[in-house]
């Protein structure tokens, strides 16, 4: 075992002095020490009751013959940190989450690992930490919030966002706010609907990283206690058969990955998160073009919040990510090993889609094609991402003048200022992951045109969404300007098309005139300093994942 370094032979008796002080005896020194990474914080809703869950980790691990190891991983809110600058500090903590999950189980020489991660960035940070080390590892997602109740209908944070808008534009009084504001989010978990949290729990499980319905099953639930206590102990079973991430993780699993979030119509997030977990795996290859390519093979069979009115309880009602992958059939490769020890196809074996009005049939789909398209174009060469299946059909094809922008702030007080009107393209520049640096996220001013009720207008931006935007938005547009991308040549008044069925997106200027405008541009100067400042040198541009090299 790799514990061993340090709890076995003569040289080692100090280690095991000061593991003695942990509560360690010596029949401990004789079983595998199994580390669990802990996002547990007191101000991340999807969060709060991990405390609570790792019990259960802890008591599957014990009664398996393990000793467990609890230690402390961050999470950051994208919605508590939105629109201001803790934004900037939200993509760049997901290396630091990796770094954490690769120094502890190092430092500490686990022998395998239990990740318990929620949200958004935390799920693929401790996926590439455990990519890193390569010790047999299991992951156990915190579960999606309970979707609010608002009039009778269902309400989310994204509600809340929206509602905002409508408030700016005179539609809803300041009281419906308020009301909406204290009923969206109910409670512990993810938040509710198919935005990026959930998103990388549902490509976590299709990975095999999980147990089946881990993605699915809500917090604080005993379901979701069962699948914490059974991962407990099968992280033992992955142990003494040393099935470790490198055996799960294949070209295979990734394809099927990306499989899963194409039939979903998940966030658009995961052509950053998906990539950068692949560059710590040996042997694969994902980039923009595996997605665009699998996109267009992959019907969106899914219409779940803020795509449609379906929540992740309904999903999970209807079979959860099993009857996804059973319902996709032979678009799924079979083959990957899982941490249930078996292959995907021989965990799908006995599943059932439970309801095809959320999960419909390949000859029924909400659209032929993926959720998610990649532009390409003379703004974008190197590729640009969009969430297709929240687009309507009626703004798939937008063509108007551009509104250029240098920062979120910019671009969401004009909105608020009704500075905005029909067939404007809104281009945000400066916001990629040097530019920002940290690519925050545009949801502030996607919630506000969507509440207001401007929907004939278009979001270029080379910076990212949340998982919770709908219509026109185009992000992760790549090279970003700060790296003298195309996207920085362009001016107001400049006629932009975006063609999201013909996956294009392009200003109507010569190359030469693109050249020379770039050849005069002067970049503004980032005021960073701390760890954005090491991290503005290091990482590298969206299309690439966002890593840092």
């Amino acid at each position: 075992m790799k514990s061993d370094n340090i709890k076995k032979g003569i040289q080692r008796a100090p280690h095991r002095s000061l593991l003695r002080a942990c509560g360690l005896d010596d029949d401990d020194f004789e079983k595998p020490f199994i580390g669990i990474a802990n996002s547990f914080t007191d101000i991340v809703p999807g969060h709060i009751h991990l405390r609570d869950l790792v019990e259960f980790v802890k008591e599957g691990i014990i009664a398996a013959g393990g000793v467990p190891f609890e230690f402390d991983t961050m999470a950051i809110c994208d919605g508590i940190s939105m629109n201001h600058e803790g934004m900037k500090y939200s993509l760049p903590s997901r290396e630091i989450i990796a770094a954490t999950v690769e120094s502890m189980t190092k430092g500490h020489a686990f022998d395998g690992l239990v990740l318990i991660p929620s949200c958004d960035k935390v799920v693929p940070g401790m996926i590439m930490g455990a990519c890193r080390v390569n010790v047999p590892s299991i992951v156990v997602t915190g579960g999606p919030m309970a979707a609010g109740n608002y009039k009778g209908k269902n309400a989310d944070l994204i509600t809340v966002f929206e509602a905002v808008g409508e408030y700016s534009a005179g539609k809803i009084p300041e009281e419906e706010v308020y009301e909406m504001e204290k009923c969206a989010c109910p409670g512990a978990g993810s938040c509710s609907g198919l935005f990026t949290a959930n998103t990388m729990a549902c490509i976590s499980e299709t990975f095999g990283l999980s147990l089946p319905l881990c993605a699915t099953t809500h917090a604080n639930t005993e379901e979701n206690n069962k699948i914490a206590y059974e991962s407990g102990k099968q992280i033992i079973e992955l142990v003494k058969k040393d099935i470790k991430p490198s055996d799960i993780l294949t070209q295979e699993s990734f394809n099927n990955a990306i499989t899963i979030d194409m039939a979903l119509g998940g966030s658009s997030n995961t052509a950053l998160h998906i990539p950068a977990i692949a560059s710590e795996v040996d042997g694969v290859d994902v980039d923009l073009e595996l997605f665009d390519k699998i996109s267009r093979e992959i019907p969106h069979i899914t219409l779940i919040s803020p795509a449609g009115e379906d929540t992740m309880m309904d999903l999970h009602l209807a079979g959860g990510i099993p009857a996804v992958l059973k319902t996709l059939g032979d678009k799924i490769d079979k083959t990957p090993l899982t941490v249930t020890g078996k292959t995907l196809g021989e965990t799908l074996e006995n599943v059932e889609n439970k309801n095809t009005d959320v999960i419909h049939t390949l000859d029924n789909p909400y659209h032929e094609d993926g959720g998610i398209a990649i532009l390409k174009g003379n703004i974008a060469p190197n590729g640009s991402v969009v969430k297709k299946g929240a687009v309507a059909e009626d703004l798939m094809h937008l063509k108007g003048p551009a509104k250029v922008y240098h920062s979120e702030e910019e671009v969401t007080k004009a909105i608020f200022n009704h500075e905005i009107e029909e067939k404007d393209i809104l281009v945000i520049i400066y916001e990629g992951p040097k530019g920002g640096p940290g690519m925050r996220e545009m949801l502030n001013a996607t919630s506000a045109l969507a509440g207001m009720g401007i929907k004939d207008v278009g979001l270029i931006t080379d910076g990212r969404f949340s998982g919770g935007t709908r219509g026109p938005c185009i992000g992760h547009v790549s090279p970003e300007a700060m790296a003298s991308g195309p996207i920085a040549a362009v001016q107001n008044g400049d006629i932009i098309e975006i063609d999201i069925k013909n996956r294009s997106i392009n200003v109507e200027l010569t190359d030469e005139e693109i050249a020379t405008r770039l050849k005069n541009i002067k970049h503004p100067e980032s005021d960073v300093d701390g760890w954005l400042s090491i991290y503005q040198k290091l990482v590298q541009s969206a299309d690439s994942g966002a890593i840092l090299r």
